[in-house]
């Protein structure tokens, strides 16, 4: 489902950013302790962490204690809000898609590329305002899973289900 929450969004992209080398199930099982040491990933929150802060969290076994990924977190909330600064979040992101889901119509999971134009674009912007771990994989995975991008199969039931939804 197209997601247009600003909230959501940064949670998803912070989250595919932790995804870069490991496999998204080994991130979703952190989802939770993510949310719990990110202040439910509020960006002013996040963005007035302190290195004490983060220092800490490279102890918590609820995150993948990776210091360079916990401190892009905090990066990537105060990216966000100098973006805010000049533009609405939600649109700066969904932006790279013309502002609505691109419908594709792959019919076997081959098809479906791992990076697109659209998603090399999103990562040279988004790195260009300050943002960490947004490569052109990263930016696809992060459209794929926010809804910006329906690469369901075309067989499968969710391909329909999906075009035209949008979620807060």
């Amino acid at each position: 489902m197209p997601l247009r929450n600003e909230r959501m969004l940064f949670e998803l992209l912070c989250l595919e950013s932790m995804q870069a080398g490991l496999s998204w199930r080994t991130v979703l099982e952190k989802r939770e302790g993510y949310r719990r040491a990110f202040h439910h990933f509020d960006i002013a929150r996040v963005a007035d962490m302190e290195d004490g802060e983060l220092t800490a969290l490279l102890g918590d076994s609820g995150i993948i204690r990776n210091r360079r990924k916990i401190w892009a977190i905090r990066a990537n909330a105060r990216a966000a809000l100098a973006v805010k600064e000049q533009q609405n979040l939600v649109d700066y992101l969904w932006r790279h898609v013309g502002g609505c889901p691109v419908q594709n119509a792959w019919r076997s999971v081959a098809d479906v590329p791992s990076m697109t134009e659209a998603s090399e674009r999103m990562s040279r912007d988004l790195k260009r305002d300050h943002f960490k771990f947004v490569g052109p994989t990263t930016c696809y995975a992060f459209m794929q899973s926010s809804g910006m991008v329906n690469d369901h199969l075309v067989g499968c039931y969710r391909h329909g289900e999906v075009q035209g939804a949008v979620r807060d």
